[in-house]
């Protein structure tokens, strides 16, 4: 499976953004690999500070369980500074349809 999904940075952001990505604490990356992440990318369109990011996993549901692990709400406070959030720091998101993928 594969999930598109875009963010909303804050300007001037951008480059502790991308630092902080750069180094990914290593229990952050054990954790998406864990739950079944892989080939996950995130891009930046500077002209409206929209992160589009791309995702693939075997199951969502068991993905979808990694956002309730503690290493992943403190990784979510760690960014909150830098994009548009939710009360408990998750960043708003909104998943995108897919309309074409070819492999």
């Amino acid at each position: 499976m594969i999930r598109g999904f875009k963010m909303h940075l804050y300007p001037g952001c951008e480059a502790e953004y991308e630092r902080r990505h750069q180094q990914l604490w290593p229990e952050m990356k054990a954790l998406i690999h864990e739950y079944g992440g892989r080939n996950y990318s995130i891009f930046l369109d500077p002209a409206t500070h929209t992160l589009f990011g791309y995702i693939e996993f075997d199951d969502a549901a068991r993905y979808d369980e990694s956002t309730e692990q503690a290493i992943n709400r403190r990784w979510w406070d760690y960014m909150a500074d830098l994009m548009e959030t939710n009360p408990d720091n998750s960043p708003v998101s909104e998943l995108l349809p897919l309309l074409f993928h070819l492999d």
